[in-house]
């Protein structure tokens, strides 16, 4: 039998070497490879880290929290500006309401709106709808219409007309305009 002589070939790192066996006299066969997994993994290369460092996780939770911080004060603002504008549709609705009740029965039909209170009734129903205290209320109608200190109505009559005029609801510098067209009974809502 011969010897098999083993010769460094090819160098991947300064601490690996991968070895090939010189053939000689003998068939593959015959050859044992003696290379193992540790021939191809350096032990003393660093090992890779397998978690975080105490900064990076307190970098996250930092960024995490200022992000949680932003959207829960721009829902806070939110909420102010979105009760406005529900506020404003609902007395849009009850104004359409209305002018449908005047066409559809064919009589008169009226929106009573108490300043004093934040409060509207449409007329054929019992039910006070209240405007949140914080939106200030304006109602400008006909001289006829002022019914008493601070009350004010929004008349529909049976052939789609009506008495008039423009109600605003306003917070802080938020404010919403409802026009009510004299002639056409049209109402409209507009944010300003």
């Amino acid at each position: 039998m011969q010897k098999i002589s083993v010769k460094p070939i090819i160098r991947f790192r300064k601490d690996v070497t991968l070895l090939y066996p010189k053939i000689t006299a003998y068939s593959e066969a015959d050859i044992k490879h003696d290379l193992t997994k540790n021939q191809f993994c350096s032990t003393n290369s660093p090992m890779y880290s397998k978690g975080f460092t105490l900064l990076e996780l307190m970098l996250v939770m930092f960024v995490v929290i200022l992000g949680f911080s932003v959207i829960g004060l721009n829902i806070s603002s939110g909420n102010d500006a979105t009760e406005l504008q529900s506020a404003a549709r609902d007395l849009v609705s009850a104004l359409r309401y209305a002018k449908g009740q005047a066409l559809i029965s064919h009589e008169e039909t009226t929106i009573e709106l108490d300043l004093n209170e934040n409060t509207y009734t449409v007329s054929g129903r019992d039910k006070v709808f209240a405007i949140p205290d914080t939106i200030a209320l304006t109602v400008v109608t006909a001289q006829e219409e002022l019914t008493g200190k601070g009350l004010a109505n929004i008349r529909f009559f049976p052939d789609g007309s009506s008495s008039g005029g423009r109600i605003k609801l306003e917070r802080n510098s938020a404010i919403w305009q409802i026009d009510i067209n004299w002639l056409t009974g049209q109402v409209e809502l507009e944010d300003k």
